[in-house]
């Protein structure tokens, strides 16, 4: 999947584009508008917790950031302790809780900032326009970014990066 973002600059705007979208057989559950804190977005499909939030790329780095340090802490252990018949267990085991540590720990952090990603769009959403999020599969993302340009040229593309296609 790709995610394609565009800025629009109001609410009428931004309800043409998700009908365009929805005519060209893109699900609902694939757009998800951003916009300043409390402003209606009436019928416009909203973004979720794990779109605007640093969730999902926090919890990937704490994992492999806590396996890591755990196999370390393991093989620490393991040199002091010297039995290598428990070894493999000693390392596993230590690994498997740092994955969760860090995972916990880095979810807990990622879900109370806002996305990374998101970042260079602040001010604009700010000013008072609406960033959508348009996930495709990677073989229509063009077609869909021209589709947008073309009906709708006073929408801004913010660029298309490839995304996991659960959230």
């Amino acid at each position: 999947m790709e995610r394609i973002y565009f800025l629009a600059p109001n609410i009428e705007i931004t309800k043409k584009i998700v009908d365009v979208l929805l005519l060209d057989r893109i699900e609902e559950r694939h757009i998800h508008v951003l916009a300043k804190r409390n402003t209606p977005l009436e019928n416009l499909p909203e973004a979720s917790f794990l779109q605007k939030s640093d969730f999902i790329p926090a919890l990937e780095q704490g994992m492999a950031i806590g396996g890591f340090a755990g196999i370390v802490l393991g093989a620490f252990a393991l040199a002091f302790i010297g039995d290598l018949k428990q070894g493999g267990m000693i390392i596993l085991a230590c690994a498997l809780a740092g994955v969760g540590f860090g995972a916990w720990v880095s979810s807990m952090v990622g879900s109370s900032i806002g996305s990374r990603r998101l970042k260079q769009f602040a001010s604009a959403i700010e000013n008072g326009e609406f960033l959508m999020m348009i996930d495709v599969p990677a073989k229509r993302a063009d077609s869909v970014e021209q589709l947008v340009k073309d009906r709708h040229p006073e929408a801004t593309h913010g660029g298309t990066e490839l995304t996991p296609s659960f959230p």
